[in-house]
């Protein structure tokens, strides 16, 4: 795993992955309503998680939102794209932790890191259903660059998909 720095927020700090942290988010990722729009179906143990987390053939970063009692709030991630400096976000903040701006408030802090990395663009690929990401996404800036229509197969059939985007301020 490449190597991830620290990034700070008002209220958390963004570090890492480690071990332990599955036990934090299997709550939140073992519950199939959680789960719903992801591509993943919902964990059945915390192994089975730390497996997909930790899975050494994943190439992206994963951030740990961590609050000033040290516990996780949710996980923030950035995959490569296509092209070189195109990176697709990701995020999810653990259920009994949701409606309190962590997503927005921790998102800011990555996309100014990813920006401050050299990216020059970033996507998001959200569930047309998906509503709160949706409008998170769009409060961070982005906009819908398409509309795919049957795209993805995940666990609970096949989904519409937006694709949104939003590129460095300087290239925009």
């Amino acid at each position: 795993m490449a190597d991830i720095e620290v990034l700070t927020t008002l209220r958390f700090k963004m570090r890492p992955l480690q071990h332990g942290d599955e036990a934090a988010l299997f709550p939140t990722l073992g519950d199939e309503a959680q789960c719903r729009y992801l591509s993943h179906p919902p964990f059945e143990s915390e192994q089975q998680l730390w497996d997909w987390l930790a899975d050494p053939e994943w190439p992206g970063l994963s951030w740990i939102a961590i609050d000033e009692a040290g516990e996780v709030a949710g996980r923030f991630v950035a995959v490569p794209g296509p092209a070189d400096g195109v990176l697709e976000i990701g995020y999810i903040v653990c259920k009994d932790r949701q409606g309190e701006g962590i997503a927005r408030e921790c998102m800011e802090a990555l996309i100014a890191h990813l920006w401050s990395t050299g990216a020059r663009k970033l996507t998001a690929e959200i569930d047309t259903r998906n509503t709160a990401s949706l409008r998170l996404i769009e409060k961070l800036g982005f906009t819908c660059d398409a509309h795919i229509k049957h795209h993805e197969e995940t666990h609970i059939g096949v989904c519409d998909m937006y694709f949104y985007g939003k590129l460095r301020p300087s290239e925009a």
